[in-house]
């Protein structure tokens, strides 16, 4: 049995359905947090890939509790204000209020033929940046008033640390200045959160197999820009799987990282040193 580090936390996780957002579930929920995990469950027009379904999330839910792990789901959009609300009230119901923050949910518009750069980019803000705002917004100051610290990770990608992938498109701009937004974000909250003990931080992944880049449309993207994308790792792997972002989300919110705030850290193979 895994030692139980997180037991009597909670973890707030968005877009716990599948791929990353299921992996940081399962594992913090191994080491004895509870889960809240949030995820829309239907598809985004301009998405050019389903998203998840409530089915992938009641494979989270077994899947967390196969590893005796407690987990309440909710459906939800961090686009809207009033879902996110939702899911926080009822994870303050269930569990109490949250211990760790684990800002997931995300997409990727990119493709071979763009058929509307203006949705693209601006779907791809409001998920990947205004979704990271709405939930943090929503959670950081019950964590503040309850006085008792916490850890806050925000999922970024090697494109909040770097330019590469931009071909002038709506989604490939817009999927950068998200990700780059996001570190904007945790540094402006940095300053707010540390004198109450509560600590926030971005991870930039490289390319993981998930649903996001593992699509005909994204396979079309690469094939037409084989200098830009985000597979160009310095290590000889072509891809991270979901358990190595996890591993870094576990280092921050436990004991590992309890003085470690501000910071972004690559998970990438060496990818943003090229």
């Amino acid at each position: 049995m895994e030692q139980q580090s997180l037991a009597g936390k909670v973890a707030f996780i968005t877009g716990a359905a599948r791929g990353q957002g299921r992996s940081h579930a399962v594992e913090l929920a191994r080491r004895g947090a509870r889960i809240l995990a949030l995820d829309i469950c239907e598809d985004i027009a301009s998405v050019p890939y389903a998203l998840a379904t409530q089915s992938d999330l009641d494979q989270t839910v077994a899947e967390v509790e196969a590893v005796g792990g407690e987990i309440v789901a909710v459906q939800g959009d961090v686009r809207e204000t009033a879902d996110v609300a939702a899911a926080v009230d009822r994870c303050v119901e269930a569990f109490g209020v949250p211990d760790i923050v684990v800002a997931n949910a995300g997409i990727n518009l990119q493709r071979g033929q763009e058929p509307d750069a203006q949705v693209a980019f601006i779907d791809t803000i409001m998920v990947n940046l205004v979704g990271v705002w709405n939930t943090v917004h929503a959670i950081a100051p019950l964590m503040v008033e309850r006085d008792q610290g916490g850890s806050i990770v925000l999922i970024s990608s090697t494109n909040g640390l770097t330019g590469r992938g931009g071909d002038g498109s709506g989604a490939a701009t817009g999927y950068t200045a998200s990700k780059h937004g996001v570190v904007g974000i945790m540094r402006s909250l940095m300053i707010w959160l540390a004198p109450h003990g509560i600590r926030i931080n971005t991870i930039h992944p490289a390319g993981v197999p998930t649903a996001m880049v593992s699509h005909a449309e994204m396979q079309a993207w690469f094939a037409g820009n084989p200098a830009g994308h985000t597979m160009g790792n310095a290590l000889p792997v072509p891809m991270l799987d979901p358990i190595d972002i996890s591993r870094a989300v576990l280092y921050l919110v436990e004991e590992s990282g309890r003085h470690i705030t501000g910071i972004t850290l690559p998970v990438d193979a060496g990818f943003t040193g090229k």
